[in-house]
């Protein structure tokens, strides 16, 4: 068989949940900066059109692969009660983003209204509901736990190395005293104690 007859064997077997799992490989190996349709389709062995004919565009291929990273998360085991199951599901949202490279920033540059995504949300939302929020409050902290998991985790992913002392360097006592005086806790070994801290922010006032 020759290298055409492959390549035409390949795009013709080819579904989008392959061309999704590639994508995802390509993210692994080159960050978000360096996904493409292009990588994908010489991932596969295809050429861009096939790629294109599954996902149709770029945005499209991003917003099925935000979709997929939810994919993987899992709804048993969780607790019966409510608002533990509220940051037991927050928490698995973040270790979904945490296990592929640059999760974060793919999912929140994505407004994906996919089954997976839904999946998740409508899981969060009723763990809020029966926690004793009303729709709106539901609804308004669904978004605010995600923004908040989005952004520190966009943050835990793109940090720099522990060993980095450039914020350190860069804090006088002089002329930033405020920030100085909070330093120590700025670092980048503090995000698990951040994350737990905000979500237990904003639950707090579930009730309120």
């Amino acid at each position: 068989m020759t290298n055409k007859q492959v390549g035409e064997d390949t795009a013709n077997r080819l579904t989008r949940a392959t061309v999704i799992g590639a994508a995802l490989q390509v993210l692994e190996e080159r960050g978000l900066d360096g996904l493409s349709t292009r990588a994908v389709a010489d991932r596969l062995g295809v050429r861009m059109n096939t790629v294109l004919w599954h996902v149709k565009t770029k945005a499209r291929m991003l917003e099925l692969m935000a979709d997929a990273v939810l994919g993987t998360i899992s709804y048993g085991d969780l607790p019966a009660n409510a608002r533990p199951r509220v940051r037991e599901l927050v928490g698995r949202y973040r270790r979904a983003l945490l296990a592929h490279r640059d999760g974060a920033s793919l999912v929140a540059g994505t407004y994906a209204a996919e089954p997976h995504t839904l999946r998740f949300a409508d899981h969060l939302v009723e763990a809020l509901l029966a926690a004793g929020a009303d729709e709106r409050r539901a609804a308004w902290t669904a978004w605010t736990v995600t923004y908040f998991t989005l952004g520190l985790t966009q943050e835990e992913q793109a940090a720099p190395d522990r060993h980095d002392d450039r914020l350190h360097l860069a804090v006088a006592p002089g002329e930033h005293p405020a920030l100085h005086r909070v330093l120590d806790h700025l670092g980048p070994d503090s995000f698990e104690d951040r994350f737990t801290f905000g979500l237990d922010a904003t639950l707090s006032r579930l009730s309120s």
